[in-house]
């Protein structure tokens, strides 16, 4: 089932109700499936729903159509799918997204080789660190950890390699600095946008791999759906139009 949000503010999915954070975690029951855990955010009608739930269905779209994609331009496949209807404005879909869409123009690219089961592996890996809200309560971004990915498969970093993971490390300390200026508030599409435009870069330096970038000036569309408010002209992806 792909869940489809009741406003175009995108906030609570099941009342449309604006989100409340809270400093410490509360025990909180998803209205969903049930499950009951520590957590910080619900919207203020009580309404608390658990990353499972959240992104219901959606993993297996972004899957499906990143592995069927013949793009080498990850801004491409990025933009595409950030545009969907069923695509939250905010949450660790999008992470999902960065990871599928850079591995997936790495794979048509061909300097490297990689996988289908790689750009798999690399998802599935972001889904595990990438948490809704976290960017705020720990420092770091889920979209860090997926481009961290990315890098870790392709390089088979692990715990008792060496170089591997020092290069992973050092590939998501530049994203978190680059997806940190943009922030205040945090938006997804925009550290998309952002951690990307970095990822060519370290792919370029670590990996010898040249990949495009953007082939014109990238417009948001998505600044009206802002529940925190857009930051507007102090966002490169900004256009005044967009909100008139």
């Amino acid at each position: 089932m792909i869940i489809r949000y009741l406003s175009n503010t995108e906030n609570c999915q099941i009342c449309g109700g604006k989100l409340e954070y809270f400093n410490s975690g509360r025990k909180l029951t998803c209205v969903q499936c049930g499950k009951k855990e520590i957590a910080n955010i619900s919207c203020l009608n009580g309404h608390y729903v658990c990353d499972e739930c959240h992104g219901k269905g959606l993993f297996d779209t972004v899957k499906e159509y990143v592995l069927a994609s013949k793009s080498k331009n990850p801004f491409e496949i990025t933009e595409y799918l950030m545009s969907q209807d069923n695509i939250p404005m905010l949450g660790c879909e999008n992470a999902w997204i960065a990871s599928g869409a850079l591995m997936t123009a790495l794979r048509n690219e061909g300097t490297i080789k990689v996988t289908n089961r790689q750009i798999i592996e690399a998802m599935n890996r972001t889904k595990r660190q990438a948490i809704g809200g976290y960017c705020g309560l720990t420092g770091v971004c889920g979209i860090s950890p997926a481009i961290g990915s990315c890098f870790s498969v392709i390089l088979g970093a692990s715990c008792p390699k060496n170089q591997e993971t020092a290069t992973t490390m050092k590939v998501v300390g530049k994203i978190v600095n680059a997806i940190a200026d943009q922030t205040g508030p945090c938006c997804c599409k925009n550290f998309v946008r952002t951690a990307l435009s970095e990822a060519i870069l370290l792919v370029n330096k670590y990996l010898n791999v040249s990949l495009p970038s953007p082939s014109g000036a990238i417009i948001c569309t998505h600044s009206a759906r802002h529940p925190h408010g857009c930051r507007e002209s102090k966002c490169s992806y900004f256009k005044a139009s967009e909100t008139s």
